[in-house]
């Protein structure tokens, strides 16, 4: 069988794309090389831009039944320990926490409700295009056949890696994360917290759990997790998991028919947490040039429109990465602009607007 699109990843940017291109009658395959439910490094924060996007899945008031947090402001707590409290949106936008095992699952669950066939255990091995154009992927299970791939397997993806793609990394920082069990005192409140070391960022998921992320260089992290073992009495054996790079140079989104969305396309900086929402939105993106790609005698246009509005998605958003960026490699600083935020705090109150707009 050939499909019309294969779409390597099934994490929020693959399920996304498979959802929406299943919905428009496209024959869809999903290879995830692992087998859900499982964790994944990240904040868990589910950004208010989010629920518009969920809505159009037919995903929203599944996703609000999950075990989750929710989140009513956000406390960002300087080096020593000031703070500054600031409001997030609350009612039907507002922004919850929910662990990823349970949200990536529900939302490949809709992509094969709606026709797409998921496998799971799938490692793609190798990349081979026919001299008709279509695409062999080959995995340690089989081989399958399809006209077009979207890559939607994360920052060290293995689609841009097979196809001489993946930029070199960029290791200067670590992150770990893990759920632990929530203080008493805690309350709905997502933590952005500048150490000597690096930062942590911390909400509750719900059913009593905390997700706790540490970022810092890689000779700083044992230092970090020290930290958290003390401030959260937990043993010092521990699981914590880790991802590196946290970021790296972006692939151009669109060639020919290979499709780059989530991660695998543009990696943003884990502190704004806006991850889910630019996967969501780049899979329904990629949908909407699959769906048009066979139909559109001038190829190149769709491709062309694909990777503007890939573009447009990020634009006037990255200044917010980059001071975040700066913020993690230099914590000192960071907690300079929330000392400053104490006395004058509308630029850190438009620092949060942007995000969760």
């Amino acid at each position: 069988m050939t499909y019309d699109v294969a779409i390597v990843g099934g994490g929020p940017a693959g399920a996304s794309c498979a959802s929406f291109c299943a919905q428009a009658g496209l024959r869809v395959l999903v290879l995830e090389r692992e087998t859900f439910p499982r964790e994944k490094v990240c904040g868990d924060c589910l950004n208010p831009a989010c629920w518009d996007i969920l809505r159009r899945l037919g995903v929203d008031a599944r996703v609000r039944l999950l075990p989750h947090g929710r989140l009513d402001r956000v406390e960002f707590i300087a080096i020593g320990g000031r703070s500054v409290v600031l409001d997030l949106p609350t009612g039907e936008n507002a922004e919850i926490a929910v662990k990823r095992s349970l949200l990536d699952q529900l939302l490949l669950t809709r992509a094969r409700e709606l026709g797409a066939r998921v496998v799971h255990g799938a490692t793609v091995t190798a990349l081979n295009k026919s001299s008709s154009g279509d695409w062999n992927l080959q995995t340690r299970d089989g081989d399958f056949i399809a006209r077009a791939i979207v890559g939607a397997d994360g920052r060290n993806s293995t689609v841009a890696r097979l196809s001489n793609l993946l930029p070199a990394p960029q290791r200067e920082r670590v992150a770990l994360q893990t759920h632990l069990p929530l203080p008493a005192d805690f309350g709905n409140r997502v933590v952005l917290q500048f150490l000597t070391e690096g930062y942590s960022g911390q909400a509750p998921v719900g059913q009593g759990e905390l997700n706790v992320c540490l970022v810092a260089r890689a000779r700083d992290i044992d230092v970090l997790k020290d930290w958290a073992t003390s401030r959260f009495a937990v043993s010092p054996e521990h699981p914590w998991r880790t991802i590196t790079p946290l970021t790296r140079s972006p692939i151009h989104p669109a060639r020919d028919n290979l499709l780059f969305v989530g991660d695998a396309a543009r990696v943003v900086e884990p502190f704004t947490g806006e991850g889910i929402y630019y996967a969501l939105v780049s899979g329904e993106l990629a949908a909407r040039a699959l769906v048009l790609l066979p139909q559109e005698k001038n190829r190149a246009t769709v491709l062309r429109e694909f990777a503007s509005r890939h573009a447009a998605l990020y634009r006037g958003r990255l200044w917010i990465n980059r001071l975040a960026r700066a913020a993690v490699l230099s914590p000192r600083g960071g907690s300079f602009c929330v000392h400053a935020a104490r006395v004058q705090p509308a630029f850190l109150r438009l620092l949060t607007a942007r995000i969760v707009r």
